[in-house]
């Protein structure tokens, strides 16, 4: 079965193009709608002549009086008749004109690229799944700029139980912070939101805190592990491993806040990103690490189906801004 469809051509202008749709069968011809005729229609009622109709969608005269051929037979109604040299409109096609042309209207909506949007206006609910101390440290600015700027805006901070992408892919998340890794499934977009280097936090008072910190007097010490996924080794224990030594892990646990609470009743150390824990650590002891490790790069993660959203695109830009500020400063260099 061969249908019409209206197609755009080099100079953005209506044509019309024949093709078959392979979904349907010859069968289905009488029931399957050409919506392209809503444009014919819209045109014919407006112009009220079948040249001026034919005009405007860039036909022939002939081709448009059999597209009005086919709106009779398809609403068995004549639509326009002959009064003298004109046409005037049927009962039938007066009160189809305004329904037609919002439809017309509301369909070009639809298929024009978006336009920017007015945060002041917005009104939607974003998730954002992080950790704890991003949450802590950066989630009181992002939100008084929410209310500030966009106050029908809603913003949910979800746990972040593992690293697995298809909530992002399935639209049950809108963003993601993380460290960029193998695990990072390839065909995510990424925005680098802050560089961060570890350090070792006991509760004040803590024997480390005395003298000159050494990598053997960290490794000596009684350590608590962070591993979302229960790893008892990492690249800190990889480091101390290339000055021959090893560290005495008292304890695993999934999270940064975690390890840092039970920091503050016990002579434990936890090694922990500087910036992005520095909401769970403001009353607790840092201490430099005494041997090279690499930092981290936390970055925005979202879904390239997202990336033409207005809204979407707005919110990003205001948490990188917002991580510009205090305490991470915008600082994306490697440490």
């Amino acid at each position: 079965m061969k249908i019409r469809v209206l197609a755009y051509d080099e100079t953005n202008r209506p044509s019309w193009v024949i093709t078959r749709d392979p979904r349907l069968g010859e069968g289905n011809a009488m029931n399957t709608p050409d919506f392209n005729l809503l444009l014919t229609l819209d045109a014919l009622l407006d112009e009220g002549s079948v040249a001026g109709a034919a005009r405007r969608l860039s036909l022939s005269p002939s081709a448009m009086s059999r597209a009005l051929a086919r709106l009779r037979e398809t609403t068995g109604d004549p639509l326009l008749v002959r009064a003298g040299r004109g046409l005037v409109p049927t009962p039938r096609a007066l009160a189809l004109r305004a329904q037609v042309s919002q439809l017309v209207q509301e369909a070009h909506a639809v298929l024009r690229p978006q336009q920017e949007i007015d945060p002041a206006r917005l009104v939607r609910t974003f998730r954002l799944r992080s950790s704890d101390g991003f949450v802590e440290a950066v989630g009181p600015a992002l939100l008084a700029r929410l209310a500030a700027e966009a106050p029908g805006v809603r913003l949910h901070f979800l746990a972040k139980p593992d690293k697995e992408s298809h909530p992002l892919r399935s639209g049950e998340l809108d963003f993601e912070t993380g460290v960029i890794g193998a695990e990072t499934a390839p065909e995510l977009r990424t925005q680098a939101l802050f560089q961060d280097h570890f350090v070792a936090v006991v509760r004040p008072g803590h024997p480390l805190c005395e003298g000159t910190l050494t990598a053997p007097r960290y490794a000596a010490a009684r350590h608590i592990m962070v591993s979302r996924r229960g790893l008892e080794q990492g690249p800190i224990d990889e480091a101390l491993t290339r000055l021959g030594l090893a560290r005495e892990a008292a304890t695993l646990v999934p999270g940064f806040a975690t390890a840092l609470a039970l920091v503050r009743g016990s002579d434990l150390v936890a090694t922990v990103p500087e910036r992005h824990c520095s909401a769970l650590h403001a009353d607790l002891v840092t201490l430099p690490l005494p041997f090279p490790l690499a930092g981290i790069r936390v970055a925005l993660i979202w879904h390239p189906s997202q990336d033409a959203d207005p809204a979407h695109r707005w919110l990003r830009t205001l948490i990188r801004e917002t991580c510009a500020q205090a305490p991470y400063g915008g600082d994306t260099r490697d440490s």
